[in-house]
């Protein structure tokens, strides 16, 4: 089967990020209020929407693997630092980095500064990490 050029592919790819904006938008994932009620648990929805998809997403890897086995990955010592600081930003923002391109597509100013946060973050770590700790990236370099 022929692959589709790369235009095609941007194309289609450029589709699929406007149908996940619009989903996460819909679903309330790019309003603050939402998502501060999903973190105290006083309104469970959001939390139960973001595990179905977790549930999905790892059903979807099963199926399209084909009955092969998927090997694990090798634990990587900076996986527990990072995901409090990532949580910890998504907490107080109300966003996580695909959320703040939502939110800057609404119009949302506060989503500038998130943006500048993620940014920020991103280049800390790299002047972090080649001057102290040197770990393998994997496909993150």
């Amino acid at each position: 089967m022929k692959r589709p050029s790369k235009t095609v592919q941007h194309v289609i790819y450029g589709l699929m990020g406007v149908a996940l904006g619009f989903s996460l938008s819909r679903i309330g994932f790019a309003n603050f209020g939402e998502v501060h009620h999903m973190f105290v648990f006083s309104d469970l929805r959001l939390l139960f929407t973001f595990a179905g998809a977790v549930g999905l997403t790892m059903a979807g890897f099963r199926i399209f693997a084909g009955g092969q086995h998927i090997p694990s990955k090798h634990f990587h010592p900076g996986t527990i630092p990072g995901s409090v600081l990532f949580g910890t930003g998504w907490a107080l923002t109300g966003a996580c980095p695909a959320v703040a391109i939502v939110q800057l597509g609404q119009g949302q100013l506060a989503a500038v500064f998130t943006l500048l946060g993620i940014l920020f973050g991103v280049w800390s770590y790299r002047q972090v990490h080649s001057q102290y700790f040197h770990w393998d990236r994997g496909a993150c370099e």
